[in-house]
């Protein structure tokens, strides 16, 4: 509490305790402070505390206790004002936002959850295979007083060692052109994405995602005005030929297409580079999931085989470490640096410091590329055993995507195959199997129709149990088509 204006204070003091009580902000049962220390704390007297306590206790919203102090008192307060508004009422968001939260799945459930026995979801790295230990010793040498004492707020691009660290580490791991000045370091991929999206975007601009694709990505550029086409993915990634023509804005995951997990071909790539410069378009090339690599080494980037300076290279640590752990970075042609920095600024000013100053001692150190060598091994297993489960179990409704890399891989509904999707994985929520359908991932009519089925967050042990429930689920179906 605190009272920056003078006049009525007892009526102020009254005001803000009557709002925190209502509010919720004080609680039914808390103790107040004393009028004494309150008084102290306002630079008022103490009987101008005392008549406001008086006043609110004779209106029942507080109760004294001799010798105990003054309490909110524990009757139900709704008479006075709900805690939350009725349905309807209130300061409503513009329409788009409306549309927006309803699209990402915001809006709360309606009935209880059955409790997920089976985790396939997406994109969920195993947190057990992370070396949690080494990590947390390495987070406290950085927050060790010396070190604290002296911290500053820094700048924008983010901290200088990560900035080297992460040009480094992607130079060597997959061939991109980068210095340090090159990097800007963000809160995950999803923040580097609206970064980029402030800096390109204008009201009613055009910008082109994969279809299937990522849908947060499409909600994003949405929110800050973008017209969104889906182009179409083919087994050789995005088709460069429907890409409308004054577009200026291209998102694609070339080396393992999101959802689908097939890579980008050569040709496909170059293709896009040429139409990105002859347009004179940006291609924001998110490198998803690419580090864990079952097989031979991928095609080299986007960002690398560019001479023109239209790529922008996004890649995140969310998946290669924890989720938890938000931190993305960038890297951008020199000619957009500056605009990007200004973005970063105003957007959150920096990224958290002792965290990135720990994960440049990660990668340095070989930390973070000895955790992924471990984990992809883990990863190959998992993706092996589903995929010969689908093979075996699942022929006469599915037919796997072609993939070697990622968390999960995609699997199509045979055409005939006379099963409801969504009856799928209604039933197998049901069961206790959190599975997506692919239809979730489309964001264009008629939405494709399969599963994207993730491996990071459950056991080998659970992966068969796991799939033959699921497979009950699509007989079921198959008997209520």
């Amino acid at each position: 509490m605190s009272l920056t204006e003078r006049g009525d204070l007892t009526a102020r003091i009254y005001r803000q305790l009557l709002d925190a009580i209502l509010d919720g902000r004080l609680r039914s049962g808390e103790r107040l402070p004393p009028t004494r220390e309150l008084a102290q704390r306002l630079d008022v007297s103490r009987t101008t505390v005392t008549v406001a306590y008086e006043r609110l206790t004779a209106e029942g919203f507080l109760v004294g206790q001799v010798g105990a102090g003054t309490f909110v008192c524990a009757e139900p307060l709704n008479r006075a004002r709900p805690r939350n508004a009725p349905a309807g009422s209130g300061v409503r968001p513009r329409r788009l936002w409306q549309s927006i939260t309803a699209a990402s799945g915001a809006a709360p459930s309606s009935g209880p959850v059955p409790p997920t026995i089976y985790d396939f979801r997406v994109g969920v790295p195993d947190a057990r295979l992370f070396p949690l230990e080494t990590w947390r010793r390495i987070v406290a040498r950085e927050l060790r007083p010396a070190l604290v004492h002296s911290a500053i707020y820094d700048a924008p691009p983010g901290h200088a060692g990560l900035r080297e660290a992460i040009a480094r580490y992607v130079g060597i791991s997959r061939s991109v052109r980068a210095n340090a000045d090159d990097v800007l370091v963000t809160q995950g991929a999803q923040q580097a994405l609206d970064i980029i999206g402030r800096v390109l975007i204008e009201p009613g601009s055009c910008v082109a995602v994969e279809e299937p694709g990522y849908h947060p990505a499409r909600l994003l550029f949405q929110s800050l005005g973008a017209r969104v086409t889906g182009v179409p993915v083919d087994a050789e990634g995005l088709v460069v030929a429907a890409i409308p023509q004054h577009a200026r804005l291209v998102y694609v995951t070339p080396s393992h297409q999101f959802p689908l997990g097939t890579p980008m071909s050569l040709g496909r790539r170059a293709a896009l580079l040429e139409w990105a410069e002859r347009r004179g378009a940006v291609v924001i090339e998110d490198d998803y999931d690419s580090e864990f690599r079952f097989e031979d080494r991928p095609l080299e980037p986007l960002q690398s085989l560019d001479r023109s300076g239209h790529v922008i290279y996004v890649g995140s640590f969310s998946k290669t470490m924890l989720p938890m752990l938000r931190l993305g970075f960038l890297v951008a042609p020199a000619s957009l640096q500056p605009a990007l920095r200004s973005a970063k600024r105003l957007t959150d000013w920096y990224s958290e410091i002792p965290t990135q100053a720990a994960l440049a001692r990660f990668i340095d150190e070989g930390l973070l590329a000895r955790h992924i060598r471990k984990a992809t091994r883990e990863y190959a297993i998992r993706h092996g055993q589903i995929l010969t489960i689908l093979r075996r179990d699942f022929t006469d409704w599915l037919e796997p995507v072609p993939s070697a890399a990622g968390l999960h891989l995609c699997a199509r509904l045979i055409p005939g195959a006379g099963v409801d999707m969504d009856r799928v994985t209604a039933l197998a929520r049901e069961a206790g199997i959190a599975v997506e359908s692919l239809a979730t991932f489309c964001g264009e009519a008629p939405a494709q129709q399969g599963l994207v089925i993730g491996y990071g967050a459950i056991p080998p042990e659970r992966i068969e149990p796991g799939l033959r429930r699921l497979a009950e689920s699509f007989r079921a179906a198959s008997q209520d088509a």
